[in-house]
């Protein structure tokens, strides 16, 4: 279920291809002047997964059917899907029990 969206594409009207990154939304706890989220079973948590060339209403339909409250975050198509691209992986935090980035790329909790 979506909890909270972060829209960082730089073309905003366009909606038939787009990426889409979900992270469990407690992932922002750690970022200035969030709201806070309850922290969920490691067995239960959604860390990253993403859908390329999608639309809008498939991006926010898939996130919203998630199991657990995440942040959708929506890029251009072609954008996004990198540590460089995706800053939320890195900008505000490291993940909450302090895994580095690339372990969640790479799988993370699952």
């Amino acid at each position: 279920m979506i909890w909270n969206i972060i829209d960082r594409r730089i073309c905003p009207y366009r909606w038939k291809n787009v990426n889409a990154i979900i992270e469990a939304v407690e992932h922002d706890n750690g970022c200035a002047d969030a709201d806070q989220a309850p922290e969920a079973s490691p067995l239960e948590v959604i860390d990253y997964d993403k859908r390329k060339d999608v639309s809008v209403a498939d991006a926010i339909a898939w996130a919203n059917a998630q199991r657990r409250p995440v942040t959708l975050f929506l890029y251009d198509a072609g954008k996004g899907t990198t540590n460089e691209e995706h800053p939320n992986l890195s900008e505000c935090r490291s993940c909450y029990r302090g895994h580095p980035i690339s372990w969640h790329v790479s799988g993370g909790h699952r």
